[in-house]
């Protein structure tokens, strides 16, 4: 079987550690035996080095002629003045960007979601960038369906992710995506990094730091993946927190960026997707342990959640992995 190949278009002013990621990620996956999943290219618009935001350059193997022999494109983001003055599709940008593949999977890692909505790549998609650029980008490009509390979009050929790090997880989920969970594990603990994070960009926007004293929901958010197999109410966790369930959902809104609720469900469905893809418990019984009752309630938020059913998850991901 073919390597996927990874594309790592890199623009005049990238940020080194954006930069690094796809390589990071794609290049440490392998398969049973060791083999790699991925080729990661680096490349240029033509071929020379490439000034990066900080004070030095860094110096690629390959042109923008590799660009149409990607099966994965990744932009990183990168700096070129004040924000209302920038150019965002360059005609050797655009050029670049026309030698795609169709079915290519394209991706931005925070700002350089501005690259693709200039292509009009993202026209009618869900997508999302900085949160700090957020309602900018939104005014830029009203075309787009932006969400700035998410860390990253998964919205099939095209995905975008929120500042820095978010690009990470969005490579993880990639790996995920591609050869199942057991393989992106692996490559989260080689990177020391988590395989996934919890909430969205809400807990990284400025808000006044909480006082020292103050309680933290994080000890019930232990517990509260300990009970996945039962139902578990806001009454309850609020109870284990020792708060009333007015601050409780506050602070836990706060520090995690969802509801209680809504973080509940996340987990459970995490749960059910690692028993998918690692026993041959029966559906139902997944559904049981992941908290969902039956086999009907599985489906249908693992519909809601990545749009296949139980069965089809199993059946692409057991194989993959």
């Amino acid at each position: 079987m073919a390597v996927h190949r990874v594309v790592v278009l890199a623009l005049d002013g990238v940020y080194p550690f954006e930069l690094s990621i796809p390589v990071r990620i794609f290049g440490t996956a392998s398969g049973p035996d060791g083999e790699p999943l991925y080729e990661v290219l680096t490349c240029s618009l033509d071929g020379r080095p490439v000034r990066t935001s900080a004070d030095f350059a860094v110096a690629v193997e390959h042109g923008s002629t590799v660009v149409p022999t990607a099966d994965t494109l990744v932009i990183p983001p990168f700096t070129c003045g004040p924000q209302d003055d920038r150019v965002w599709l360059p005609e050797p940008v655009a050029a670049a960007l026309a030698g795609l593949r169709p079915g290519t999977r394209t991706v931005s890692i925070c700002t350089a979601s501005y690259v693709l909505a200039a292509a009009g790549l993202l026209d009618g998609r869900p997508a999302t960038t900085h949160w700090n650029e957020a309602a900018h980008f939104q005014r830029a490009f009203p075309n787009v369906k932006v969400d700035p509390e998410v860390l990253f979009v998964d919205d099939g050929e095209v995905l975008t992710a929120a500042g820095v790090a978010a690009g990470v997880d969005l490579c993880l989920h990639l790996v995920r995506r591609d050869h199942g969970s057991e393989v992106a594990n692996r490559v989260a603990r080689l990177c020391v990094v988590p395989p996934w994070r919890e909430g969205g960009q809400a807990q990284f926007i400025e808000r006044p730091m909480p006082e020292p004293a103050a309680a933290t929901t994080s000890a019930t958010r232990s517990w509260a993946l300990t009970q996945l197999h039962r139902p578990v109410s806001l009454a309850e966790m609020a109870g284990h927190a020792r708060m009333s369930v007015r601050t409780f959902s506050r602070r836990f809104r706060d520090e995690v960026g969802v509801a209680p609720g809504q973080w509940l469900t996340r987990q459970r469905v995490e749960r059910a997707r690692r028993l998918l893809e690692t026993t041959d418990l029966p559906v139902d019984r997944v559904a049981a342990e992941a908290g969902f009752g039956t086999g009907a309630s599985l489906r249908q938020h693992l519909t809601a959640t990545i749009g296949v059913s139980p069965t089809a998850y199993r059946h692409t991901f057991r194989t993959g992995a």
